[in-house]
């Protein structure tokens, strides 16, 4: 829901982001309080949110305020903006009954604008009204249900108080927050944040094994993504990591820079209802050639040309990925899967195989029991992953017994500590592993990393 939050806190009547709040994340309920003194636009709040691909219905909204009348029709003054809202419905003069004008009272009904641009004016269909005290009462733009997100979307305000608006959260939006960073390990088709983005530093410790030689590898992982579209997210990849082996005679080690990754994902369906939704998305990379390639000599590793340079850090030079990642989530349970295909070519004389990837993902909300409100979540994934590697090639030749194929399973936590801050660990083990004598073995894959939304 921090997608539906951050669209709503760019009109210029609405609050800090922070003050957006949403109260039941099931039902989308949420509400804010609009800034002292603006005015506010029901068109302008629809127009907002489809921008960020979500489309408005209807909305409920309470005004606190003075009674007035002009001829036939009636009207209230909110107390802090002194915006005049016009009173329709059939049921007008009945609810009004003796109320004289000038009167301080509280009203409750449908949220509308009628008009366009000059002749615009906000309406209500009053379906309540109550006596105050004459105290002064900022605005609320009430609760929001069923804000879908997708092409013919649909969405009701309830309860939206107009002394102090209030505002709304979304069905829709409560999957962004319900499911914020995850999967750890596999393509999500999530877009994390409309007009916004993430960053996302991940730790790698990374343990292998050929025969005598064993290799520790740690890698840093920044990724630094933007969401210009509701469908359109770009991302880029900056990995820096430090190799270092023992083949029992010698020991050694080495940093560099990786391959920097260039992504571009576009989420081409999506489908939401009420705490669960459907969506999918396509995924191209390209996988520069920046890394550092030296790889040890044969004098500090006893082992083939075709070895070293898997202790190097990179696997190759300019690749192309090409993903793409499905999703659903229903309640508390999330599932989701990717198939990647990854094209190697040689730098320095060197590229592993080609590469097919097929990566699943099983989520769980733990906690909280009582899930009303987002944030506070901690998810307990299961992913597995399948790897397919080609033969690779060495100073132009295709190197024997550098095939792979490995099957992997990942158990691991996601806390969504906020809305805009997610912490995550998982620890990825081989439980099948057919590798030619060319390829080294992975132990295991610890990853501990963050994410912020911003």
């Amino acid at each position: 829901m921090y997608n539906i939050q951050k669209a709503v806190s760019r009109l210029d009547y609405a609050p800090k982001l922070k003050e957006i709040e949403i109260t039941d994340i099931k039902k989308g309920f949420g509400e804010f309080t609009p800034k002292p003194g603006k005015a506010v636009s029901f068109t302008a709040l629809k127009q907002t949110l489809k921008k960020a691909g979500y489309a408005l219905d209807t909305a409920d909204i309470t005004v606190t305020g003075k009674l007035s009348k002009e001829g036939e029709k009636w009207f209230i003054v909110a107390d802090t903006s002194g915006q005049k809202f016009v009173l329709e419905g059939k049921t007008v003069d009945d609810l009004i009954g003796k109320t004289e004008p000038d009167s301080a009272i509280e009203i409750g009904g449908v949220w509308k604008t009628g008009g366009e641009s000059a002749t615009a004016r906000e309406i209500i269909e009053l379906q309540s009204v109550k006596k105050t005290d004459g105290a002064t009462k900022p605005a609320t733009v009430g609760s929001i249900e069923n804000i879908i997100a997708g092409d013919e979307p649909a969405v009701r305000f309830l309860n939206a108080g107009f002394a102090e608006p209030r505002l709304l959260p979304t069905a829709d939006e409560e999957n962004e927050i319900k499911k914020p960073v995850a999967p750890i390990r596999t393509t999500s088709p999530g877009l994390t944040v409309y007009q916004g983005g993430a960053i996302t530093p991940r730790f790698y410790f990374i343990r292998q094994h050929l025969g005598n030689l064993n290799v520790t590898r740690q890698i840093l992982d920044l990724s630094l993504s933007y969401t210009p579209t509701p469908r359109l997210q770009l991302e880029i990849e900056v990995p820096v990591s430090r190799t270092a082996f023992d083949d029992g005679v010698n020991s050694g080690s080495g940093t560099g820079l990786g391959n920097i990754t260039l992504w571009g994902k576009y989420r081409f369906f999506r489908t939401v209802k009420t705490y669960g939704d459907r969506q999918a998305s396509f995924r191209f990379g390209l996988e520069l050639p920046t890394g550092k390639k030296t790889a040890p000599s044969e004098r500090q590793v006893n082992a083939s040309a075709f070895v070293r340079e898997q202790l190097s850090s990179i696997s190759g030079g300019l690749a192309p990925h090409f993903d793409i990642a499905f999703s659903q989530a229903g309640g508390r349970f999330v599932f989701g899967a990717n198939v990647e295909g990854i094209l190697r070519a040689e730098r320095g004389g060197f590229r592993m195989g080609n590469e097919l990837r097929i990566n699943t993902d099983l989520e769980y909300i733990l906690l909280p029991f009582d899930y009303q409100k987002p944030g506070k979540e901690l998810f307990v994934i299961l992913e597995t992953s399948f790897v397919a590697r080609g033969q690779g090639r060495l100073d132009g030749a295709s190197v024997a017994d550098s095939r792979s194929s490995e099957f992997y399973i990942a158990p691991g936590l996601q806390y969504a500590a906020h809305p805009q801050f997610v912490v995550e660990g998982s620890l990825q083990f081989p439980v099948f592993r057919n590798a030619g004598r060319e390829v080294l073995r992975t132990d295991f894959n610890l990853l501990l990393g963050i994410k912020y939304l911003f």
